[in-house]
């Protein structure tokens, strides 16, 4: 008798952990609960003038091609260090980083540190061109930035959020529903909670980064997602944490995969 309830109570225990293992398990898998649906998200050129989307449309009067062209000639430069260009390791742009924007900021392998697009770039430079790298917001690094983000045009915004990435994606998810500054505002009480409603004579959009690098007609040139969020920082009157921070960087880890799914529209013009 004693046997046979020994029997029955391993056979209970090995269920029960095998359900606390499988709840374990798939909340784990479960996606992290989004704000904004999927189905609803629209990029800022929804919420642009009509002389915008015009502006962005047109392939010739673009502004934005101007960096362009600096990006592609900058591609094929042979470094003075050592005679080495993107194009003699990489070939041509257009194939070899397709897809490649999609996925940044991205953590890089060698350093276990989130890296943006930029951050890249420089790291290429650096190591492969031993070439200085480039200022942040120099024209020089807006048109490479530019150049590789075009290659993944049309192509949807899909970063990993997993493994190492997955604690700088929570630190991005505070950070944008954190009030701060002299307003006491958070990202999401305009881009979440208000999108669509009227800012002075502006709608506000959803913040959405699928246009960065991007021409903005008050910068009068093209500027990059981390110089659109510390204007957003000055404009709630918050601290500004410095160029390069690992915050911007976790920020637009979070605003990357909450606009999963839409395309980037690199070379992009906003207001």
């Amino acid at each position: 008798m004693r046997t046979v309830i020994q029997v029955c109570w391993r056979v209970f225990m090995l269920i029960a952990l095998w359900g606390v293992s499988g709840y374990a398990a798939a909340q784990t898998a479960m996606p992290p609960a989004r704000s904004l649906p999927l189905s609803q998200l629209k990029s800022g050129l929804h919420y642009s003038g009509k002389d915008v989307q015009a502006l962005q449309a047109d392939e010739f009067a673009n502004p934005a091609q101007l960096w362009l062209s600096q990006g592609a000639q900058a591609w094929g430069q042979p470094s003075a260090a050592n005679g080495k260009s993107c194009a003699s390791c990489h070939g041509a742009v257009a194939t070899s980083m397709k897809g490649v924007a999609t996925r940044y900021p991205a953590i890089d392998a060698a350093s276990g540190r989130l890296f943006n697009m930029e951050d890249r770039i420089n790291q290429c430079t650096t190591r492969h061109k031993q070439a200085a790298a480039m200022p942040p917001e120099s024209d020089a690094l807006l048109g490479m930035s530019l150049l590789v983000t075009q290659a993944s045009k049309g192509m949807p915004l899909r970063v990993d959020i997993g493994g190492a990435a997955r604690g700088h994606w929570q630190a991005g998810a505070t950070l944008f529903s954190q009030r701060q500054g002299q307003m006491n505002l958070s990202c999401a009480q305009c881009h979440d909670q208000n999108f669509g409603q009227r800012l002075y004579t502006d709608p506000l959009s959803q913040g959405q980064p699928n246009g960065y690098p991007v021409y903005r007609l008050e910068w009068q040139k093209p500027g990059s997602l981390e110089r659109r969020l510390r204007s957003c920082y000055a404009g709630i009157r918050a601290e500004t944490p410095p160029w390069g921070a690992v915050e911007m960087r976790q920020l637009a880890l979070y605003l990357m995969w909450r606009g999963e799914g839409l395309p980037i529209e690199v070379p992009a013009v906003r207001k």
